[in-house]
């Protein structure tokens, strides 16, 4: 599978994770994974794949027509047992449940995670519906939970400078942190210092092969979720640190299979979400311990500078890959909002003279 481009590898490793977690559903799932293949990505069809689990394990505790019977053995037709109060009560056992063998694993959902699963379960009941399969649609006389608006949680300008100190140095960080820091500070300055000026995803920053940076264009090459492919341009901060790490990451001789990787672990393979997840959360908690700094936060981080900086919105949907501006203005309103109350004494409509009287 190494051949294959990284996007492509993840692609086919999600495949196969979705093909696994379908044998322990219903067959008629299958018709409806294939239903919603072009508009969904891989992992959005694994994570439904985990939520019509959970589903139909509670319908088998909690509902009389389901007890009794297997999961994979589930007709199609026994979906039309289900009423919307059936999906209300489901919503509430979400907060708190038992599951896995002997029910000995505790899952918490908050509020954002139950809207997830019944989204998921409104796109299940409404494809069945629409292929006249079912009779009716109870998913879609259930009301989401209100979702109350989280704050974004961001670098201030101050700080953003502190942590590229620190990712330099390294002189906050533990001891046995400090042993390692040798080894990996070209590498994790380059890796942040792109991820800080460019507002890319975590998953196309690990996907970045050598070949994809373009020095002389002063851009990279990324794939974006859903497949596109796009060319985003970086500053001089990024092309000097990636100068470094590429003179560096030229003397290094990767693991087979990991040849192409722009970035690599110490074990010489590409480097993984969960380990700049990591090294994020290491460098920024020697710069703020108010904040819980992840790799989408340095994101934030970025579309705020942009915006702050040229106030177009629709540049920092473009640039961030958002496919709906909307996405974008919900979480930059609380910048559009002040921008609009600076604007309330720009505009004069009359020159005011001595003792305010119009001349």
């Amino acid at each position: 599978m190494s051949s294959h481009p990284y996007h492509e590898q993840v692609d086919i490793m999600n495949t196969v994770k979705l093909r696994e977690l379908m044998e322990g559903l219903p067959e008629y799932t299958r018709i409806y994974f294939r239903g919603i293949e072009p508009n969904t990505s891989s992992r959005t069809r694994i994570a439904y794949a985990y939520d019509l689990h959970v589903f139909f394990e509670y319908l088998i505790q909690k509902h009389p027509a389901f007890q009794g019977r297997q999961i994979t053995e589930l007709p199609v037709e026994l979906l039309d047992e289900v009423k919307a109060v059936d999906i209300e009560n489901y919503m509430e056992y979400l907060k708190f449940y038992h599951c896995g063998d002997g029910q000995a694993i505790e899952r918490v959902n908050q509020e954002r995670g139950i809207i997830r699963k019944i989204a998921s379960l409104k796109t299940f009941y409404n494809y069945f519906f629409r292929k006249e399969m079912i009779q009716t649609n109870p998913a879609a006389l259930v009301l989401l939970p209100k979702q109350h608006e989280k704050e974004i949680v961001r670098l201030d300008i101050d700080e953003v400078a502190i942590l590229l100190d620190q990712v330099e140095s390294g002189e906050k960080l533990t001891k046995r942190q400090q042993e390692y820091h040798e080894k990996t500070k070209v590498r994790d300055l380059a890796l942040i210092t792109l991820l800080l000026g460019t507002g890319i995803r975590v998953s196309e920053c690990i996907g970045l092969n050598l070949d994809d940076v373009d020095f002389k264009n002063a851009g990279i090459h990324i794939h974006r979720k859903g497949g596109k492919e796009v060319v985003i341009y970086f500053g001089d901060e990024v092309e000097d640190a990636l100068r470094l790490y590429m003179d560096e990451r030229s003397r290094i001789f990767p693991a087979e299979g990991h040849e192409d990787a722009l970035f690599l672990s110490l074990q010489r393979k590409r480097i993984s979400v969960r380990s700049v997840e990591n090294l994020v959360k290491k460098y920024s908690r020697t710069v703020t311990t108010l904040k819980t700094i992840t790799p989408h936060k340095l994101r934030s981080t970025y579309g705020t500078n942009l915006y702050r900086e040229t106030g177009d919105i629709y540049l920092v949907a473009d640039v961030l890959g958002h496919a709906d501006v909307n996405t974008t203005k919900k979480h930059y309103a609380a910048m559009e909002d002040s921008r609009r109350r600076s604007a309330r004494n720009i505009v004069r409509l009359r020159e005011k003279g001595m003792g305010g009287e119009s001349v």
